[in-house]
């Protein structure tokens, strides 16, 4: 069940795990760490050529920022109990850091920014808008 668009920064916790459907298309799975203080850790899957980048080009210890459709997954514990873990279809996913390359989709999102950390961004602010 998909419940909404999902944007997050972590640390990849294991390096991509890369798999094939019976179909040959590219599966790269792996979990990042979203909050260090507390563990929360979010599951990421990427499809296709996205998964090919990932799987290639991302390590354990890398910060990405992920972007994609949040879902949940709800599955049978060996005691039976039910357990529901939230995982993002990732539609682009990027490796951040100097120099990191970009890995996203063949149809990358046209409303997503990308800031160079070291840009300083006065042009942005115009002065006479700030209301105090």
């Amino acid at each position: 069940m998909t419940l909404a668009k999902a944007f997050v920064t972590g640390t990849v916790v294991k390096a991509p795990e890369k798999r094939f459907t019976p179909n040959d298309m590219a599966i790269a799975g792996f979990t990042i760490n979203i909050d260090q203080q507390n563990e929360t850790l979010v599951r990421v899957v990427a499809f296709g050529q996205l998964a090919e980048n990932i799987a290639s080009t991302v390590a354990a210890g890398d910060m990405v920022a992920v972007e994609g459709k949040l879902q949940t997954n709800t599955f049978k514990l060996p005691n039976g109990k039910d357990k529901k873990v939230f995982e993002i279809n990732a539609s682009v996913i990027e490796k951040m850091g100097a120099g990191a390359p970009v890995s996203q989709a063949a149809a990358p999102s046209s409303d997503i920014v990308s800031f160079n950390q070291d840009e300083i961004a006065q042009d942005l602010i115009d002065e006479d808008e700030i209301p105090f």
